[in-house]
């Protein structure tokens, strides 16, 4: 839940890390519980709004429809602008030369966090993968080690049924 004043901006985006088909449902109410986003089973979504009135926005991600599966979503929203870098930036007159540069500077490193964020997500989705497949290598691995055990015992079974001699005893009947 969030706290809104009217005529701020909501940034809002959210992408599934791990679980299922990478899906989730999600919702976004305002104050009176009127429904502004819905999306079904959606990996990765962003929505931006201003807001119409001061209250509590509220946001849900439900995962029914796959209940069995549980699922990591990463989430961000940011509200409102970003407070000027310098006091004095909105003035009339120009930035200097340095003042300049600290603005570009800064704008460049808050583009190279979303990246950083961005990456940090696909490794996380790339590592959840391969540690699945690390657990589905072991226990095809470990059945494979059973069934070759389970051979090779029946084979040493037969083989010795092979050269083992087979006593055979007769009886006489009415000598």
């Amino acid at each position: 839940m969030s706290v809104l004043l009217k005529r701020h901006f909501l940034d809002f985006c959210f992408q599934v890390i791990t679980g299922g088909h990478y899906d989730v449902d999600c919702r976004l109410e305002d104050p009176d519980g009127i429904v502004l986003y819905k999306e079904m089973k959606k990996q990765y979504d962003s929505f931006t709004f201003t807001a119409s009135r001061n209250g509590t926005y509220k946001f849900c991600f439900s995962n029914e429809f796959s209940t069995f599966t549980h699922k990591t979503v990463y989430f961000d929203f940011q509200v409102g602008e970003d407070p000027p870098l310098f006091p004095s930036e909105n003035r009339v007159t120009a930035l200097t030369q340095m003042e300049s540069a600290c603005v570009s500077i800064h704008e460049a490193l808050k583009s190279v966090i979303d990246y950083q964020t961005h990456f940090r997500l696909r490794e996380a989705q790339g590592r959840s993968r391969a540690e699945d497949l690390n657990t589905r290598v072991a226990y095809w691995s470990i059945g494979e080690a059973i069934i070759l055990l389970v051979v090779s015992i029946g084979q040493v079974f037969l083989l010795k049924s092979f050269f083992s001699d087979k006593r055979t005893t007769t009886t006489r009947v009415g000598s």
